[in-house]
């Protein structure tokens, strides 16, 4: 077992981190996989349908 003297510690920068998908960005990825399930019409394309409607549910409106 660890104790704190053994703990793992580190520095974080302090630089502001860019996000993973800017809104644009996240917007644009939910477009193309709601194309995708209009021209896949195997299970994968209504897969990604979901995943596109799963993903606009969290995006923020504007």
């Amino acid at each position: 077992m660890e104790t704190d003297e053994q703990a793992v510690t580190g520095d974080y920068p302090d630089d502001a981190r860019l996000p993973l998908l800017t809104v644009a960005e996240a917007r644009d990825a939910v477009g193309y996989m709601q194309l995708l399930e209009t021209l896949d019409l195997t299970p994968r394309g209504q897969a990604a349908g979901q995943l596109a409607a799963d993903l606009a549910r969290r995006l923020p409106a504007d």
